[in-house]
């Protein structure tokens, strides 16, 4: 059985003052009128039961994902005690799955992407799963295929097609995983027509990746056979506390994929934005005739190339600007030249250092 597992434990710091600690990117309407994990979960509508999707958070947007996805039971929602990177969040993913169906497909993917059509996602979903039924060693990733040469995006290099390949969509065996290259040889991997961003979707049997987590990551396993063991007795929160705590954090591509001889890349044949920053409101949302993006109550005089974002009840009016962010909050402004945003990284780090939780 198909198993939906969706990562939102991101934190979201280049959507600041919008994304903050307790309501990050995933749970901002930004692409929508809609939240991005709601989206997540419209997405695999018809696809799977909602009782087979399970959210893995932060402890402390378990209330908030509770709220805007009350149709998910809360023993779906599981909250990380901290922070340890994506190999862990799918190993827990993985061990409570597992013990609920020994032997379930389970389809992993972030909380923030936005993804078009929804039936074309379904269906490269479900021709995964019918690659690891075909083969259950196998672990199935996706691939975008590039359309600049980005340096922002892990890429996977593919090797020969599938010859087992029932369906219309090309799959490829997977050659090599490669980290984000240099501005130089991303333009390579572009013109070589053999090279597809890493969109971090996954789908495999979850006794698989347990147990290559086991032959490559074997302390990391035990604290989570350890976790699942408790599950249904008295002692499972405080087990999950201490033993999840005691995890190395990794992300799943290094402790596995990168390791794996039995991987697959399956070309997307949907449209794909991880939305990394403000500027992908201009491709979500559109841009008017002066190349502006405006998000709530606005008024532009001789403004251009910018992006806005405030309530429908705060007024923002922008004179005589180009090429800025501004984002409006009840408690924090962010006013922004927009070729500078990965600044704003920087902007939550000087404020973690002068301890202004509030704004965090």
């Amino acid at each position: 059985m198909l198993h939906a597992v969706i990562m939102a434990g991101g934190s979201g710091t280049r959507f600041w003052p919008a994304s903050r600690s307790s309501m990050p990117k995933q749970l901002l309407d930004l692409a929508g009128d809609r939240t991005m994990i709601q989206q997540t979960v419209d997405r695999l509508t018809g696809l799977t039961d909602s009782g087979n999707v399970m959210i893995i958070t932060n402890q402390n947007q378990l209330d908030t994902i509770a709220q805007q996805l009350p149709a998910l039971s809360t023993d779906s929602l599981i909250g990380e005690p901290c922070k340890r990177d994506t190999a862990p969040c799918v190993g827990l993913a993985a061990s409570l799955v597992h013990a609920k169906d020994p032997d379930a497909i389970m389809a992993v993917m972030p909380a923030d992407h936005v993804i078009h059509p929804a039936e074309e996602f379904q269906r490269a979903l479900q021709h995964a799963a019918d690659l690891v039924t075909a083969d259950p060693e196998r672990i199935v990733t996706f691939g975008i295929r590039p359309s600049y040469a980005a340096e922002s995006f892990g890429y996977i290099e593919r090797g020969n097609p599938l010859t087992d390949n029932q369906a219309d969509i090309p799959s490829f065996a997977v050659s090599r995983f490669r980290e984000k290259p240099s501005q130089t040889v991303a333009q390579q991997y572009l013109e070589s027509g053999n090279y597809y961003w890493n969109a971090g979707i996954f789908v495999w049997k979850a006794q698989t990746i347990l147990d290559a987590l086991a032959k490559y990551e074997p302390q990391m396993r035990q604290h989570l056979q350890t976790i699942a063991e408790s599950l249904g007795t008295d002692q499972y929160h405080d087990t999950l506390q201490t033993e999840f705590a005691a995890i190395e954090g990794k992300s799943i591509d290094y402790a596995v994929m990168e390791h794996y001889d039995n991987a697959v890349v399956v070309e997307a044949p949907f449209q794909w934005d991880d939305v990394g920053s403000w500027q992908s409101l201009a491709r979500l949302r559109g841009t008017d005739d002066h190349g502006n993006t405006l998000v709530g109550k606005h008024l532009e005089i001789r403004t251009e190339g910018s992006i806005v974002k405030t309530s429908d009840d705060h007024l923002v009016v922008t004179l005589g600007m180009k090429d800025c962010i501004v984002v409006h909050t009840e408690n924090a402004t962010l006013v922004a030249n927009k070729h500078d945003e990965e600044a704003i990284r920087e902007v939550v780090a000087q404020l973690k250092e002068k301890n202004w939780k509030e704004y965090l």
